[in-house]
């Protein structure tokens, strides 16, 4: 846990910058969304303020509860939210953070908080303004504390209900089935967030109970930090370093955490945090860590006489195979955009990159073997990188890359409006020929693929791009890959996947899946892959209209609640069904169920793609094994 940051933290230091109506009227511009994903907003809007005493030292313990009812309670073991009367605002401090816009203490200067993962200071004010209840209580000054709201309104001041010699702040509340699409919180979505809460902040202990029907828990704690989640996403690899290498170094008030290890794989794989926010577009502090990843790797290749002083190794050449987490904790960060997707403090960059260079400098030039295995590594990989890019350079001249010469066995739609079509890839010859003769001609296209495509995640560019159905989506799809990836060039807005309902086709499925994760992770993150969900069975029953069944459960049920005689055909393959059976139950936007691939977490995501197309075939079993149900409904 950081050290205490020794500071006043009360009333005074509460600043507010002013009504919670128009935060229901555009709930948008606050939590993103009005669905899912912005109804789990909300708990991490409570939880980061629990995270920030824990960054200022005063909190070791969070504690999150989906209780029976649906509400969930988020309880910290803070010093509470400060309670006496705002000086400026003449009402409790607690009612000032809950109801007043733009007050709070994370504004830097003499404020509570030096380090926060919050700007604007409306957190806890969207989730009280978009809850249809909400209770506050503030064990603080020997006694607890309480406040109700109804839809960000409070009920009545903030009152005294009990004695205690603990402090910490307890936040219960109801999301309002008026702004959000569902009110049903997920456990899984909470567990991975939280779960990588615990790991950005090493001795920190977080809870997560279920106390609904079916009721599950689970306590994450990790000593280690960033060095067990390098650790975890590694497993199953063959790796260079024993344990990952950790470096820590702190300038005033800015800290920085790096754990790397390399593995066997060919991907490279780093994931940065600003204030325990995920900055996917990385930014000066994944910059810092790049450059000295460089440098160093090419100093200690020269001191060792691997290298000659004219040759280089790349940026390129020496991640590859690298699993790497950047953490920076930091005053008033800086942000591309309200996302906070990329960072941008430009002190950053030199501050990471000394970090790095001075630490990983030194276990390199006392570890010499491996130091030296490094190395070869890294020039192996420039070679296979030249080769990449020879066979990168030859493919785009054939038009491979430039989407010039469409693959002879694309059966293309003949609108060319991009965000109007879509197109299907399919297992094989015969459902690609169902397929082309069902479909809708004018905004559906249909790509038949050969057997199954090359995983991916076991070659290196060069052998990817030799493969034929590989090529033929690259050429469809027309945006190009990696480097070259251009999605303004993307010919479909919807990518569907149509494959069997069975092992085989989940298997074809997971490799497209890990192709377009590697090649064009931004179709995935837009939202332009799906899966197309084929039925299982069709239920026939004399004198009814046939039902289509989409799993066993389904079949079960339908069993259950037909007293008739009824007779079942079982469809092994796409292929077996008619041309009005394909359209009615897999393809018309009307009946339909498309499976949209999203990227919940992208850390969950590489961690599901090395186990299940990696070298490890127990940990894939294994996966399989406790995940039946992602074989059929895989959401990344």
């Amino acid at each position: 846990m950081p050290e205490k940051v020794e500071s006043a933290y009360g009333a005074e230091q509460i600043q507010v910058l002013d009504g919670l109506e128009h935060i229901r009227k555009r709930p948008g511009m606050y939590i993103s969304s009005t669905d899912e994903k912005g109804l789990h907003h909300l708990v991490s809007e409570v939880v980061d303020n629990s995270i920030d005493e824990a960054l200022a030292g005063y909190c070791d313990r969070v504690d999150v509860t989906i209780n029976a009812d649906g509400s969930c309670t988020v309880v910290d073991n803070g010093r509470g939210i400060p309670t006496e009367i705002h000086p400026k605002e003449g009402i409790s401090t607690v009612e000032v953070v809950f109801t007043k816009v733009n007050a709070g203490g994370k504004f830097g200067g003499d404020s509570g908080y030096k380090v926060s993962s919050g700007l604007h200071g409306v957190g806890v004010k969207a989730v009280n303004a978009l809850s249809e209840w909400l209770d506050v209580e503030v064990s603080q000054n020997g006694h607890i504390y309480k406040q109700t709201y109804n839809r960000g309104v409070p009920q009545r001041e903030l009152h005294i209900v009990g004695d205690t010699d603990k402090t910490g702040t307890k936040v219960t509340f109801f999301p309002d089935s008026e702004i959000f699409e569902t009110t049903v919180f997920k456990y899984d979505i909470l567990k991975i967030r939280l779960k990588e809460l615990a790991f950005l902040n090493k001795g920190l202990t977080i809870t997560l109970t279920d106390l609904r029907e079916g009721g599950k828990s689970d306590v994450f704690f990790y000593e280690g930090g960033i060095r067990e989640l390098v650790e975890e996403l590694n497993k199953g690899n063959e790796t260079l370093f024993e344990h990952p290498l950790y470096f820590e170094a702190q300038e005033g008030t800015t800290v920085c955490e790096i754990a790397l290890q390399y593995n066997d794989g060919y991907s490279e794989v780093i994931y940065s945090y600003a204030n325990n926010v995920n900055t996917i577009d990385g930014g000066t502090h994944v910059e810092g860590l790049k450059l000295a990843l460089t440098k160093v790797i090419n100093d200690a290749g020269r001191k060792l006489n691997i290298l000659k002083e004219s040759d280089k190794l790349t940026g390129e050449d020496v991640r590859e195979g690298i699993t790497a987490v950047v953490s920076v904790k930091l005053e008033d960060a800086q942000f591309e955009s309200q996302t906070k997707d990329k960072l941008n403090n430009s002190f950053i960059r030199p501050f990471v990159n000394k970090a790095v260079a001075d630490s990983l400098g030194e276990y390199l030039e006392e570890h010499p073997s491996e130091t030296r295995e490094l190395v070869l590594r890294c020039i192996t990989a420039q070679k296979a990188r030249d080769a990449a890019r020879n066979a990168r350079e030859l493919t785009r001249r054939k038009g491979i890359l430039e989407g010039t010469t469409l693959p002879g066995k694309l059966a293309d739609c003949s609108d060319r409006r991009p965000e109007l079509c879509e197109i299907y890839i399919v297992e094989g010859d015969s459902a690609g020929g169902t397929a082309k003769q069902g479909r809708d001609r004018r905004f559906q296209a249909i790509l038949p693929l050969r057997g199954k495509i090359l995983n991916v995640e076991k070659v290196r560019l060069n052998r990817a791009l030799e493969n034929a159905e590989i090529k033929a989506m690259i050429t469809a799809f027309g945006c190009g890959i990696l480097d070259d990836f251009d999605e303004s060039k993307l010919r479909y807005d919807r990518i569907i996947s149509m494959t069997d309902a069975d092992v085989d086709g989940a298997h074809i499925r997971i490799l497209l899946l890990t192709f377009l994760f590697r090649y064009m992770r931004p179709l995935i993150e837009h939202g332009h892959v799906y899966s197309a969900k084929p039925p299982l069975y069709k239920a026939s029953v004399k004198g009814k209209e046939d039902v289509y069944l989409y799993s066993e459960e389904e079949k079960v049920l339908f069993d259950a609640a037909n007293n008739n005689k009824v007779e079942y055909q079982r469809y092994k393959g796409l292929g077996e069904m008619s041309t009005e059976q394909l359209w009615n139950t897999t393809m018309n936007p009307a009946t339909r169920t498309l499976i949209k691939v999203s990227m919940q977490d992208a850390v969950e995501a590489d961690k599901m793609f090395n186990i299940l197309m990696g070298e490890s075939p127990m940990l894939r079993r294994k996966f399989i094994e406790e995940n039946a149900t992602l074989v059929t409904d895989l959401d990344i």
